[in-house]
């Protein structure tokens, strides 16, 4: 679905014309080679540490993007967060001393439910000395379970008895959220808004800037597969595609396939050599320009039970890749 960026010029600044903006990086778990969807190999994650430590990056923590975000305030060229989801007990054993030494910040979501339940994941006495420590927590729900298409009632059920838990041993209710599995819906957004959360993140890829919608911000995860060096180069030093009426605004998959489209918000140089890549689909998508800002894309094919992702990306002169990602869900029967 990608290709892979060469020669990327570290120390070249952004394009003038670019909105404030950040990458957010997603991983799981640390040295558990036997689940490698999941799983960061330790070798991975120094590399990647050794890497952020470089002069060309601003490790931020994920509170202070957001707020910067919302404010449309400048953000540093490079800046980066950190998240870690579902709480696996390889955060505290492997991840966290690591990114402690290496004084980088993170955020772990945590799903209640999962809290203590065996030795994988972690204990409250281990998430409050994180805590304690500067480590952000962030709402991961309750059951981890597919909330994208649940009921109203079983999505507010979830969150309030997370939401005791978080209470009741932390004393305080996290207030950014991040979509298990990435899987988010209008109706699903809605009600994470109207619960209070001030931002939620899925899992497309893709660069948060004040374009997006802060209760569907992108990150890019990071796994075996996906953690190679040059992977990880092409997503920490990827620039935003501004967009705007995207659509459909509702990533559950009603009509099969989506009439996918976004405006371009500002000028972005190159955009013509833009192409498009669906997750069901081998080679890139047909993509259709209407005037100098409208871009509709089109699929052949029908999307498959299950989550299918859309990765629009085009590279820059100076080796960095523009990018806007988007994950639909379509329920399994």
């Amino acid at each position: 679905m990608i290709a892979v960026a060469a020669g990327l010029s570290a120390g070249r600044p952004a394009a003038a014309t670019d909105v404030p903006h950040a990458v957010v990086l997603m991983y799981h778990r640390f040295g558990e080679s036997s689940l490698p969807s999941t799983n960061t190999r330790l070798d991975q994650l120094e590399a990647h540490i050794a890497e952020l430590k470089s002069a060309a990056f601003n490790v931020w923590p994920l509170d202070r993007i957001i707020n910067h975000i919302k404010a449309n305030e400048p953000l540093p060229d490079r800046t980066i967060a950190i998240t870690i989801d579902d709480a696996y007990a390889s955060v505290y054993h492997q991840a966290w001393p690591r990114f402690r030494t290496a004084n980088l910040p993170f955020t772990v979501f945590v799903s209640t439910d999962q809290v203590g339940r065996s030795d994988n994941y972690l204990t409250w006495d281990q998430i409050r000395e994180m805590q304690a420590a500067g480590v952000l927590i962030g709402h991961h729900g309750a059951a981890h379970g597919h909330m994208a298409n649940a009921t109203s009632n079983s999505i507010s059920q979830d969150l309030l008895r997370a939401n005791k838990a978080f209470q009741n041993e932390l004393g305080e209710v996290p207030k950014i959220f991040a979509y298990p599995y990435g899987e988010a819906s209008l109706h699903l957004r809605n009600q994470v808004k109207q619960a209070g959360f001030t931002a939620a993140l899925g899992q497309h890829s893709g660069v948060v800037n004040t374009s997006d919608d802060i209760l569907y911000l992108p990150r890019f995860a990071l796994n075996e597969a996906y953690g190679n060096m040059d992977r990880f180069q092409l997503a920490a030093n990827a620039l935003p595609i501004p967009a705007k009426d995207v659509s459909p605004a509702d990533m559950m998959v009603t009509d099969n396939p989506p009439a996918y489209g976004f405006t371009l918000e500002g000028r972005v140089a190159g955009i013509a050599r833009l192409n498009c890549f669906a997750s069901h689909m081998p080679t890139a998508v047909r993509t259709e320009h209407l005037g100098p800002d409208r871009i509709e894309v089109r699929f052949e094919k029908p999307f498959p039970p299950g989550r299918s992702r859309i990765n629009c990306t085009m590279r820059g002169k100076d080796g960095r890749w523009r990018w806007l990602g988007r994950l639909f869900y379509l329920p399994k029967k």
